[in-house]
């Protein structure tokens, strides 16, 4: 059946391609010949245990690390739950954890480290209302691998439309990382990393399940903290994601999602087609003779979350409004920054952002 497809900006859950959004409906009611729904198997099954396999495999080699020493985890909670986790099974005695506070969702993680052990701010754009990133490179200096379990950072920050391009070498020290935002979106030196996650609601399928990468020499932390075992990375990786019921339907729309994404031409290809898409937005901000303002400073613009303000509240809300009727949906800005934000993850086509940037230019001449 033919529908009109909203264009879809909302920050997550994030637009689908529609050809996974079919291969979703396919397999709904019958899948891989067991004459039942994927949603009706037991995970311990041959077929399940199968999908949660490749998939992990899928996603290391869209990376690059399959032969690097690290293991995927498939976890419920989102990444809120990962700000938790992180620090209970890597904060070890006499050592904090370090953040760098680059917007809402990394001083969340930093707040919810505090719970837990020794959690220290590396670096803040807070007083610059997040508007800039912090400066890492001096900070990281003064740090040694006996004082410190990590340093936390978030790569993307979707709220505030912020964006690290290039990140530290941190030397003996674990770098971790918050890629909810823009995983799979760029082509980065992921071997700098000792772990990242991602919830999967933007880049990698529909909510209800995370990826954790981790480098294998971390589980053995993991499997000394003392926490009960389900809240262990270990736990995770030595039963393959099986050691309670996971998320199933989730990970094989990932699993469709990462396919999808392999098709495109991998990562190198979402890279190209996330630039193309921002500077469509940027262009038309830029472009406006200030009837639109960017929220963040030019260098550390997001290629995933454009965010800007207009001259005043009423004028967001018409746009957000108009916006709305015309087929763009998920446009209003964040309540604690507000203004707008066009979310343009791997999911969003190219002519979604060509049709916004067409229609931000009509709204100008029609209201500026």
């Amino acid at each position: 059946m033919e529908m009109d497809r909203t264009y879809n900006f909302n920050p997550g859950p994030a637009a689908l391609p529609l050809e996974v959004l079919e291969q979703g409906r396919d397999s709904f009611i019958e899948f891989a010949g067991q004459g039942m729904s994927l949603l009706e198997m037991s995970h311990r099954s041959k077929p399940v245990e199968r999908m949660i396999a490749e998939t992990e495999q899928l996603l290391l080699e869209l990376i690059g690390l399959e032969d690097a020493g690290y293991r995927v985890l498939f976890m419920s909670g989102g990444a809120s739950a990962q700000f938790a986790l992180l620090a209970m099974n890597l904060l070890t005695a006499g050592k904090a954890g370090r953040y760098v506070l680059a917007g809402s969702f990394s001083e969340k993680a930093y707040e919810e480290a505090l719970t837990v052990g020794a959690a220290e701010v590396l670096a803040s754009g807070k007083e610059a209302g997040w508007a800039r990133l912090p400066s890492i490179e001096v900070a990281l200096t003064a740090l040694t691998e006996e004082d410190t379990a990590y340093v936390h950072v978030t790569t993307n920050n979707t709220i505030e439309g912020s964006q690290f391009k290039t990140f530290p070498d941190t030397g003996g020290i674990p770098l971790i990382g918050d890629m909810t935002s823009d995983i799979l979106s760029r082509k980065i030196d992921w071997t700098r990393f000792a772990m990242f996650y991602a919830g999967a609601q933007k880049n990698l399928g529909p909510a209800g399940v995370t990826a954790v990468v981790i480098r294998e020499d971390l589980l053995a932390a993991s499997a000394a903290a003392k926490i009960p075992a389900i809240f262990r990375y270990a736990t995770y990786a030595s039963n393959n994601s099986l050691y309670n019921t996971p998320p199933v339907h989730s990970i094989y729309m990932m699993k469709l999602m990462l396919e999808w994404t392999a098709r495109q031409g991998g990562v190198a290809a979402m890279e190209t087609r996330s630039a193309e898409k921002a500077a469509l937005l940027y262009e038309a901000i830029d472009g406006s003779g200030g009837f639109y303002r960017g929220i963040v400073e030019k260098p550390d613009r997001s290629a995933m979350n454009a965010t800007w303000r207009l001259p005043d509240e009423s004028l967001e809300k018409a746009f957000a409004q108009e916006a709305q009727a015309a087929g763009f949906a998920g446009l209003a800005g964040h309540r604690s920054v507000g203004g707008i934000r066009a979310s343009i993850y791997n999911g969003v086509p190219v002519e979604a952002c060509r049709a916004l940037a067409g229609f931000m230019n009509d709204f100008r001449k029609r209201r500026g």
